[in-house]
């Protein structure tokens, strides 16, 4: 029965996103109100299929990397949507909305297929570690959207093309708020995760450090993260430098998660 909660929210995912992408073309608001709705709905689809999954002990998102994908698109979705309780950023879903449907597209060629727990998967430390570095990474994946977004506007301000498109953007204030919120509690969601993990990783290895390729790019992520959120709140540091380390550290962190698994061998097969 999931699965049918999951096919109707990736239904109205791919919906949402054809409704964002046309108000950009037509310079309509209105239609990106719309499409936030249907957007909600999506997420409430989505919301249903992962507690009723939960709820059968089917799987965990650690389960394999489309259970993953499909738990970082929930939480992006939810992050996203619950900024607009406090900022006009309702276009900014034209960026999200198209990112969520790229995920969820990609989870459905292993969901459709059931998902199975592995043996190393199994133990109480497990869902702390992947639910908060999922959770940090979805709030890092929005960051690394409102960073991107706030460099569009910003150049397009600077070259005077403050009409029409530019006109349906958020507000550099509003991309920089939601970009220092979504790193400030990303980081010790990171951190708490990673510490998570090597707790299990020495019950179930022996050891909690194994020069491990996937380990060794979280740890560089994590480095550039800490020193983002430092100069951000020690420094002051706001608008592009901002956005443009928060864009090179998400690059970092999704080359962890799945690139390390294409270019190197790693203990983290799954």
């Amino acid at each position: 029965m999931e699965m049918m909660f999951f096919r109707i929210a990736l239904v109205a995912y791919f919906v949402s996103t054809a409704g964002y992408i046309v108000s950009l073309f037509i310079g309509r608001v209105r239609m990106a109100k719309v499409s936030m709705w249907v957007f909600s709905l999506a997420f409430a689809l989505h919301t249903a299929y992962i507690v009723i999954q939960w709820m059968g002990a089917a799987s965990t998102p650690s389960a394999n990397i489309y259970g993953s994908l499909s738990f970082i698109a929930w939480a992006i979705s939810g992050a996203y949507l619950a900024f607009q309780t406090k900022t006009k950023t309702r276009v900014l879903g034209a960026f999200v909305s198209p990112a969520v449907l790229v995920m969820m597209i990609a989870a459905s060629a292993g969901l459709m297929g059931g998902v199975s727990i592995p043996s190393a998967l199994r133990g109480p430390w497990v869902p702390v570690h992947v639910v908060l570095l999922l959770t940090g990474g979805a709030l890092f994946a929005l960051a690394c959207l409102a960073g991107t977004m706030y460099l569009l506007q910003d150049n397009l301000i600077k070259s005077k093309k403050v009409r029409g498109f530019s006109g349906l953007l958020p507000s550099l204030r509003d991309l920089d708020r939601i970009n220092h919120i979504c790193i400030v509690w990303g980081f010790p969601l990171l951190t708490v995760g990673i510490i998570a993990g090597s707790i299990w990783a020495r019950t179930v290895w022996g050891s909690s450090w194994h020069w491990d390729p996937k380990q060794i790019f979280t740890a560089i992520s994590w480095v550039i993260y800490a020193i983002l959120v430092h100069q951000r709140m020690v420094m002051g540091w706001k608008g592009r430098k901002a956005a443009l380390l928060s864009i090179i550290a998400f690059a970092g962190l999704l080359f962890a998660f799945i690139g390390v698994n294409v270019f190197f061998v790693t203990i983290h097969n799954f």
